[in-house]
């Protein structure tokens, strides 16, 4: 009996008997979470917003005009980039989904104001879009870059000249560029311009050396100079 007892003391005690204190350490290392770099296309129905992003997309041109409610594209883009890819927006032109272009806009990091240089209502209708950009994301070219894209160069029939288009674009103080879908002009060199941006945002919107940022609203920025120095070659 007394035996009995005492093994069941000692099996009572082991169980009592505290466990050894465990140490869990966890290691905490960085993880690069690679983003999009989520660029917004936007501007009135048919000035070609769509058959721009799909000419550096796909290479090629559709004649078909067909109206876009709303499409996104991703391309990869290299490693030595921030972004894991550009992530490009494509929004409706027509007034209907203004919510759409509203998310687009809040979600966006850079943004192209299409325009027909063949309708001049197509450029004044960007003006409440451009508000609404500065609105949302405020008023920092270096942070949140617009360029203003009159497209269609290719036509002979103008409404927009190149001096107005670049006047508006002095005046909103963003780069600007003419470009045609049809005739690949100045695709590449739109879209480049937001991935090198994208690389180096504090380099692509620096001034040079020595000069003074600009005080006037009528002041062309460099990169509108550099880029409408390239129209003016076509």
């Amino acid at each position: 009996m007394g035996n009995s007892c005492f093994g069941l003391k000692e099996r009572l005690m082991k169980r009592l008997r505290p466990l050894p204190t465990v140490i869990v350490i966890r290691t905490c290392l960085p993880q690069r979470r690679s983003r999009d770099f989520r660029v917004v296309v936007l501007g009135s129905a048919g000035v070609g917003k769509s058959a721009l992003v799909q000419r550096w997309v796909r290479g090629n041109f559709r004649e078909a005009y067909l109206p876009t409610i709303e499409d996104t594209y991703r391309q990869a883009l290299g490693c030595s980039h921030k972004a894991g890819a550009l992530h490009i927006t494509d929004t409706t032109g027509g007034r209907r989904y203004r919510g759409l272009q509203r998310l687009a806009i809040a979600r966006g990091h850079a943004f192209i104001l299409v325009y027909s240089i063949t309708r001049k209502q197509t450029l004044e209708e960007l003006k409440p879009l451009y508000e609404l950009i500065r609105q949302l994301k405020g008023n920092n070219p270096q942070k949140c870059p617009v360029i203003l894209v009159g497209n269609k160069c290719d036509e002979s029939r103008r409404e927009v000249s190149e001096k107005e288009g670049a006047a508006y674009a002095c005046e909103w103080n963003c780069a600007f560029l003419e470009t045609s879908a049809k005739m690949n002009i100045n695709v590449q060199e739109l879209f480049q311009l937001l991935i090198n941006f994208e690389k180096k945002p504090a380099a692509a919107a620096a001034a040079p050396a020595g000069a003074q940022p600009p005080q006037k609203k009528s002041q062309i920025p460099k990169t509108a100079e550099k880029l409408l120095g390239k129209c003016i070659v076509m």
